[in-house]
């Protein structure tokens, strides 16, 4: 049994890091606060194999990484490929990751969908594909959508992701019509469930004409009674599940990294064999 407590990204949370900590420093900074960090920057383009190696290096045994899928396999890009150039852009992919694949550090890997991906024969089939193309990783599935998880849809939603082994990614977001899901705290793989905190920034989260949306958008702190009703899901969800990991993705203002600490008292986690943390000498 496990509860791992991470965020969305490394470099962008102050309150972890000294003033003096650079960039190139951070994730081995990370790794002593935290077991487990979700790779965002994969999703805006397939990373070289030479970074997931540094990576490897920067981090302790016992870290893991959720890897979120390239946005050109979740369609975000809107093109239409044929099956063959999908295939062509999964190899890619799964050759970028091989590192941290053989070190036996992917947590999961992350396939969120945008907001225009609905319950369609097609994009059934592609889940299909993507599971068939990727069979030997852990798969996360986050959906965007809400009719996936309408009353005509949900189970048969459910019984498809426990059918071909997604595990389900159970999002605490803002309830802002279709383009954003309900709270649906139901594991659908055998060992593995994610949970992502969004924040419940309801009048933000539509907002993608603003330049500045992804500020807007996860701008959201949890409050102590939040946690403490979330705390309660997760020992409900270990009984069903035996590793659970949650990502705070809260971090517009900073955010994140203080409510996943909070979490992690509340739920009276205490993480050994991460990276040493480094003392400031001139603090007593």
């Amino acid at each position: 049994m496990s509860i791992e407590i991470g965020l969305t990204g490394w470099g962008d949370h102050p309150t972890l890091y000294q003033d003096h900590t650079r960039p190139e420093e951070k994730l081995a900074s990370y790794a002593s606060h935290f077991p487990v960090v979700e790779v965002d920057t994969a999703f805006y383009a397939i990373q070289p194999i030479t970074h997931y190696q540094k990576w490897l290096k920067q981090t302790p045994d016992r870290f893991s990484f959720v890897i979120k899928a390239f946005q050109q396999l979740t369609g975000h890009d809107r093109e239409m490929r044929s099956v063959q150039a999908a295939r062509d852009l999964v190899k890619r992919y799964e050759e970028s990751i091989q590192p941290v694949f053989e070190a036996g550090k992917i947590n999961a890997l992350l396939f969120q969908f945008p907001p225009w991906f609905d319950v369609k024969k097609e994009h059934i089939k592609k889940l299909r594909l993507l599971k068939e193309w990727l069979e030997p990783y852990p798969l996360a599935l986050e959906f965007r959508n809400r009719t996936w998880f309408e009353p005509q849809y949900k189970e048969q939603t459910l019984a498809f992701m426990k059918a071909h082994e997604w595990i389900h990614t159970i999002c605490d977001e803002p309830q802002a019509g279709e383009g954003s899901v309900p709270l649906v705290a139901e594991p659908t793989h055998p060992t593995k469930t994610l949970i992502r905190f969004h924040g419940r920034n309801v009048h933000g989260w539509n907002k993608n004409g603003r330049k500045d949306w992804r500020k807007v958008r996860f701008l959201y702190r949890y409050n102590k009674q939040e946690l403490t009703e979330w705390a309660e899901r997760i020992r409900m969800l270990e009984k069903q599940t035996p590793h659970i990991t949650t990502l705070f993705n809260n971090n517009s203002g900073g955010d994140a990294a203080d409510n996943a600490k909070q979490f992690q008292e509340l739920l009276a986690i205490n993480y050994a064999d991460l990276n040493p943390r480094q003392m400031d000498l001139f603090q007593f």
